[in-house]
């Protein structure tokens, strides 16, 4: 299935956290928290002014995001949990090890 959202909306896939802690210690699922980063499945074209202009979307498909706990609205597709939000809930793009130590 192909799902495109709409306006400033985005399709994230959670990423898993780690099972161990820095120490060595062995996380049980049930304590585990859900992960606030993400991959950015698919994004909208972006919000519109009251003027009609488009405003482009600051993420793309691909980025590694860090959003807030209690953002988006779970769904399923094609058996796999998503994540939907806004723009605005996303906090930040993580940007990868390499492209930090070339900039």
């Amino acid at each position: 299935m192909t799902f495109k959202p709409l306006h400033d909306r985005v399709l994230v896939r959670r990423v898993e956290s780690e099972e161990k802690t820095s120490g060595g210690l062995i996380i049980p699922e049930s304590a585990k928290e859900k992960p606030a980063e993400g991959i950015v499945v698919a994004c909208g074209e972006g919000a519109r002014k009251d003027s009609g202009e488009l405003i482009e979307m600051a993420v793309s498909e691909g980025d590694k995001i860090l959003f807030g706990k209690w953002s988006g609205t779970e769904v399923t597709l094609d058996g796999e949990e998503l994540l939907i939000m806004k723009e605005s809930d996303i906090l930040g793009i993580i940007a990868a090890a390499a492209e930090a130590k070339a900039a």
